[in-house]
């Protein structure tokens, strides 16, 4: 009888069914062997910031479930509030003795620690996201990835612009009193390339926009951003935007009676009245394709950058409770003509630096924010290549109409 029984428990297990509280049911087909992956994700900040770390793991869900229904399960070891320090360097070799067949890592910072354990573990894949000297070094089992984000930049200025006008219209401000204030991290070449395409999308629909940007030193401070806002507004800055990790420049702006535009999530749930749109990139796009080609033994580029026209860069939600009337057409008109081409952001033909001048000549930068040679031409018939010679940002230029009040950083 044991072994009668025995056979029937091994005929029901190999036909799915299962015992439970003395019932049975069918049991979940298992996920092939050769389809489980453990992928580590490192965080500069967490979900709480609701910005820059909290974009990331939205991105890692929805990787998760897209990789999911293609059958490959995906297991992740995340760790959280990791400095751009010695901390990086142990959180990678944690991550890679636990297992990790891919590490992510999220923060520009991170990269120097990275490139330091990865030939320890040259069957693990790293990834430096939003850097660059990865791609170039001399290791196979490094990558580094970024998105056409100044594309989503520029979108967000024509969102800024069209209010700005709206307010012009009404009378609340003069033409001349439509200033743009910025809270930058860093005056680094991702910044001045996300704040001058947001300036230019500003200055498409209204053409007296002017900016003021102040640099606080920190990808993520959230009490610097929040001054640093409030500082802005006070010297009469009427729109706020921010490349900064946290929601505080839109909370300030909302407190200054300003409005808003954000950056990495929709930033209406915390300042309703003020803020009106939002950038990100959906790192979902990358994770899912870098993983899906490691699990079914393809190569990836190790130099990855996408844009709008492949849904990795993408807008918030608009908020038309306050958005100008007609920005939701004109915001269309504009991601169509970015995603087909028709319109370029960096047109040479649309604005002048350093005083008047046009730009007709530029070099892209290299991994060490040298200038590059000579066959990294980055301006070629009328149009600034950005992100063209590597995936991170090179544009560096100083374009009129845009004052930084400090360059410290």
């Amino acid at each position: 009888m044991k072994k009668l029984a025995m056979v029937l428990m091994v005929l029901l297990l190999a036909t799915g069914f299962v015992f439970a509280n003395g019932t049975t049911e069918d049991a979940a087909p298992a996920a092939d062997a050769g389809n489980k992956i453990k992928v580590g994700l490192l965080c500069i900040g967490d979900e709480n910031d609701q910005g820059y770390s909290y974009n990331f793991i939205q991105g890692q869900k929805e990787a998760t479930e897209i990789l999911k229904a293609e059958g490959i399960d995906v297991e992740w070891v995340i760790k959280y509030n990791i400095g751009e320090d010695s901390t990086c360097l142990d959180a990678n070799i944690e991550a890679a003795e636990e297992g990790c067949e891919i590490i992510f890592n999220n923060s520009f910072g991170f990269e120097p620690f990275m490139l330091e354990v990865a030939p320890e573990y040259p069957e693990i894949k790293f990834v430096g996201c939003t850097n660059c000297a990865s791609a170039f070094d001399a290791l196979p089992n490094t990558y580094n990835a970024f998105a056409n984000i100044y594309e989503g930049r520029y979108v967000a200025g024509v969102v800024a612009g069209m209010k700005l006008n709206q307010m012009i219209e009404e009378g609340k401000i003069k033409p001349e009193e439509a200033v743009i204030g910025y809270v930058g991290a860093f005056s680094f070449a991702e910044v001045i390339s996300g704040f001058s395409a947001y300036y230019l999308g500003a200055k498409s629909v209204c053409p007296s926009v002017t900016m003021k940007v102040s640099f606080v030193g920190s990808w993520s401070d959230a009490t610097k951003e929040s001054d640093a806002a409030i500082a802005l507004a006070d010297q009469g800055c009427v729109m706020i935007s921010q490349h900064s990790d946290n929601t505080t420049p839109a909370t300030a702006a909302q407190a200054k009676g300003v409005f808003h535009t954000g950056y990495n999530a929709d930033m209406s749930a915390v300042a309703p009245a003020a803020s009106l749109i939002g950038t990100r990139i959906d790192w979902a796009v990358y994770f899912a394709e870098f993983i899906r080609a490691h699990v079914n033994g393809t190569e990836m580029a190790q130099d990855w950058c996408k844009g709008m026209g492949d849904d990795a860069v993408v807008m918030t939600v608009l908020n038309e409770a306050i958005a100008a009337p007609g920005t939701k057409a004109k915001m269309e008109e504009v991601m169509a003509g970015i995603a087909d081409g028709s319109i370029k952001v960096f047109d040479t033909a649309k604005f002048t630096v350093n005083g008047g001048q046009k730009l007709t000549h530029a070099f892209a930068l290299d991994t060490n924010g040298d200038f590059a040679a000579d066959t990294a031409e980055a301006v070629v018939d009328g149009v600034y290549l950005e992100s063209y010679h590597q995936s991170a940002p090179y544009f560096v230029e100083n374009i009129d109409g845009i004052t930084w009040l400090n360059a410290a950083y």
